[in-house]
């Protein structure tokens, strides 16, 4: 299958989406310690009032480009806007007054509640003495609820699983009452029910606050069933971006992923789902 042409990803990517809150103009990147090619000229934008899922295999600069459009890694070549301003002329805390980022990973917060790290996404907006006001308890309450962590809030960060810690991840994003969501695999660590409802969370979020939001996932259902847009990526290169049934189709994730997946339209979303079929065997 031949890849679509760099002009035509580019006239996908800006007819569905000409208000960009936040946007990637050519970017190319290295990996952190290497000289090799994470990212190559890929552009991409993000409109408030929608959800961009990012798929690929690993290795295929997801989680690098989330760091170029967080400000974290500098792209070697090409730009990032945040609403029209060189990503690289803000201050970071101008930057983390519009941008939450959740990575793949976060260091664990010892001696730390719940509510603590939830407050910590109060940061940006606090004083040099870090001083809670009435708005910033008010805010945290009201992300601990929407995450259901209020059984949680008092408990040390330590004690909890791998998808109560995501939450509470996620809970300190919404604290932090960004424009702008970035979220590195959310989803990881969760059981079904809980992944289901961060992403129906997500969704409302999204659509009630007018947030712009970009999520790194493995996950090809969960993207057909709540991203507006996929952009799929695959060696550091923008392979296709636009509507889940446009992107992903059975030949082109065969080929992007190596493997055979059987694919057919859900009746009742009108969205594509996947079912991995086995190699048979000799």
């Amino acid at each position: 299958m031949t890849p679509p042409s760099p002009a035509a990803i580019k006239s996908a990517n800006s007819s569905e989406n000409t208000s960009a809150a936040l946007e990637a103009k050519g970017v190319s990147a290295v990996y952190e310690t290497s000289s090799k090619l994470a990212l190559e000229d890929v552009s991409l934008s993000l409109a408030r009032g929608e959800i961009v899922s990012v798929l690929g295999p690993n290795g295929a600069g997801k989680t690098t480009l989330l760091r170029v459009l967080a400000g974290v890694t500098p792209p070697s070549s090409g730009e990032v806007t945040l609403f029209d301003v060189p990503l690289a002329s803000m201050s970071r805390s101008d930057v983390a007054k519009k941008i939450a980022v959740v990575r793949q990973s976060e260091p664990t917060s010892f001696g730390f509640s719940v509510r603590d790290v939830v407050m910590m996404g109060r940061a940006p907006h606090q004083g040099g003495w870090m001083r809670a006001t009435s708005e910033d308890e008010k805010i945290v309450d009201d992300a601990i609820a929407r995450l259901d962590l209020g059984d949680l809030a008092s408990r040390p960060v330590r004690e909890l699983s791998g998808g109560e810690a995501r939450r509470v991840a996620i809970a300190r994003a919404f604290a932090q009452t960004p424009e702008i969501l970035l979220l590195d695999e959310p989803g990881a660590f969760l059981d079904v029910r809980h992944q289901i409802s961060l992403y129906e969370r997500l969704a409302r979020e999204v659509e009630e606050n007018d947030l712009a939001c970009l999520v790194v996932m493995h996950d090809l259902h969960m993207a057909a069933q709540y991203s507006h847009r996929v952009a799929l990526l695959d060696a550091g290169k923008l392979v296709a971006i636009g509507s889940p049934s446009d992107v992903l189709t059975e030949a082109r994730v065969r080929e992007v992923f190596g493997v055979d997946l059987a694919t057919g339209v859900d009746p009742r979303s009108q969205t594509p789902y996947f079912v991995p079929v086995r190699a048979r065997h000799p």
